[in-house]
């Protein structure tokens, strides 16, 4: 019962978040820290995908490092891309999963579990909100429910910031981020 009441705070606290910014960055980096202490994981990323290149890009992550955030391009057809398409993705170990694109990675950053989910906007898969877990994690109902809740307001309020900005891709709020702030290695 806590954990539901701890849901729903989460839910009520993002979508406040996503009516009161129109920073795409704030309001994406109030997604993945909400997620990771909701669900009590180590760590939370939320990914656009870049249909030029057809790879994952990093929007916002929390607790996870630089290291493995940059480990190398994440192709949205080899990683875990069945959550692209098909839905939600519980990978119970990371140690023995071939859909594990760097599985040495996950490893040496101590990821046991990874659950991802789509972030779909009109029926087009526009990213991916994961989720890891230190330990050993097979993700209830609840916390697969959860984190597509969430992943759907994520692609809602990726929509009220592209229009607001007059963006024509998703992918676009990110190159317009970069242009505008320094990154994470540069602050």
């Amino acid at each position: 019962m806590k954990k539901e009441i701890m849901n729903y705070d989460t839910l009520l606290k993002v979508t406040h978040g996503v009516v009161m910014s129109k920073d795409p960055e704030e309001v994406a980096l109030l997604i993945v820290e909400s997620v990771k202490n909701a669900l009590e994981a180590k760590g939370c990323a939320l990914f656009l995908f870049n249909r030029k290149t057809n790879e994952l890009e990093v929007a916002a992550s929390m607790g996870l490092s630089e290291e493995y955030l940059n480990k190398g391009p994440l192709s949205a057809m080899l990683s875990i891309s069945r959550s692209l398409k098909d839905g939600p993705v519980a990978i119970d170990d990371v140690t023995d999963d071939p859909r594990i694109q760097y599985p040495e990675a996950a490893i040496k950053e101590g990821i046991s579990s990874i659950l991802s989910v789509p972030i779909v906007l009109r029926e087009k898969p526009i990213g991916v909100l994961r989720v890891y877990s230190a330990e050993p994690w097979e993700a209830t109902l609840e916390d697969v429910n959860f984190a597509q809740a969430v992943a759907q307001i994520a692609g809602m309020a990726l929509e009220m910031s592209r229009l607001y900005k007059g963006l024509k891709d998703s992918i676009e709020i990110l190159k317009t981020k970069r242009a505008s702030k320094p990154s994470k290695s540069e602050r």
